[in-house]
């Protein structure tokens, strides 16, 4: 899965990169994110551009937390699954945009080894968060639409507590895996990542030993957590379709549509603009093109998702003017 930047262009010397043991054995100490853009004049819109976007993003996701944990009425499975939600989300901003910022701050491209495995890590973690959090969001919607009287018995706190820790468990396993499969890799003299991030397939590709078992890896676990994820959101879906063309009343299909039209809203922008990425990186073959069209994914779509979920909710929309009225008092 998965998800750049300077203000002055630094030429340092390949030995401050990296240094040769014996055995040819290469060791490396850094590598450089070009970023979106290295054009000098384009530095500081594009830092007030992400600056923004990640303050209203934090901020957007932080409400919601806070709203759904001080209202009462909110404490059911499918908020509980959306504050988590949000809580990734803004996990997932912070593991790139932050370092993007300080680099356009600082003049540096620079990003040590260590600092860019941490990176990978996180950005895999909470990438795939972000993905089972959606299909357990479906799974939630399927049971509330088409078994209604069972709901509270099926999706008891025991069990919709466990659907989340497990969540993060496999999140954390695959990451785990990737991180230690990047540290079999040695690296030649080519570090330049052309990112705003160190994304693990521009990692990889950057290796000069063979890659062969981490392709397989990377391509095998991506079908196993976006794909599987992606069919078991569409079975969802397919389930609660069929259940809302048997209810007879016009009112009741619009209002059980209604229920589950954030949630179809937020799969709909993570998935297209995950495929956007893989289409345009494909057709272009230009990894600075590949790096643009990540920005929607990593950056804008934990923008939206708030506003989202605040727009088109009634809940959402009283739990908010409440916690606005409480802060004002």
């Amino acid at each position: 899965m998965a998800v750049k930047i300077s203000h002055v262009i630094f030429l340092f010397p390949r030995s401050h990169l990296y240094h040769m043991k014996p055995g040819n054995d290469t060791r490396l100490s850094e590598f450089l994110l070009l970023g979106i853009s290295e054009k000098t004049e384009l530095q500081p819109i594009i830092f007030g551009l992400f600056l923004s976007m990640y303050l209203i993003t934090v901020f957007g996701n932080l409400l919601i937390i806070l709203a759904i944990t001080s209202n009462f009425h909110l404490h059911t499975p499918m908020y509980f699954f959306l504050s988590n939600l949000s809580f990734v989300d803004i996990c997932f901003t912070s593991t790139t945009i932050p370092k993007m910022l300080w680099n356009i701050q600082t003049q540096s491209k620079v990003i040590t080894y260590e600092g860019c495995i941490t990176q990978i890590y996180f950005l895999i973690l909470f990438a795939v968060l972000d993905i089972f959090l959606l299909t357990v969001m479906a799974y939630d919607r399927f049971v509330a639409i088409c078994h209604p009287l069972h709901y509270m018995v099926i999706m008891n706190p025991w069990f919709y507590r466990l659907l989340v820790l497990m969540s993060w468990i496999l999140s954390v396993l695959n990451s785990s895996l990737h991180s230690l499969m990047m540290l079999r890799l040695s690296f030649c003299t080519h570090l330049d990542i052309p990112h705003f991030f160190c994304e693990l397939n521009q990692m990889i590709q950057l290796a000069c030993s063979d890659t062969f078992l981490n392709n397989m890896v990377m391509y095998f676990a991506a079908v196993l957590v976006a794909g599987g994820p992606f069919a078991g959101i569409m079975y969802s879906y397919s389930k609660i379709v069929s259940c809302i063309r048997r209810i007879s009343s016009a009112q009741g299909k619009y209002k059980a549509f209604y229920t589950c039209a954030s949630h179809l809203s937020v799969v709909s922008l993570f998935y297209c603009t995950m495929l956007g990425v893989y289409l345009s990186s494909a057709a272009t073959h230009s990894a600075h093109s590949s790096a643009t069209a990540s920005v929607m994914y990593s950056v804008v779509t934990p923008l939206l998702n708030p506003f989202i979920y605040s727009l088109r909710n009634k809940d959402m929309k009283r739990a908010l003017k409440t916690l606005f009225v409480k802060g004002t008092v």
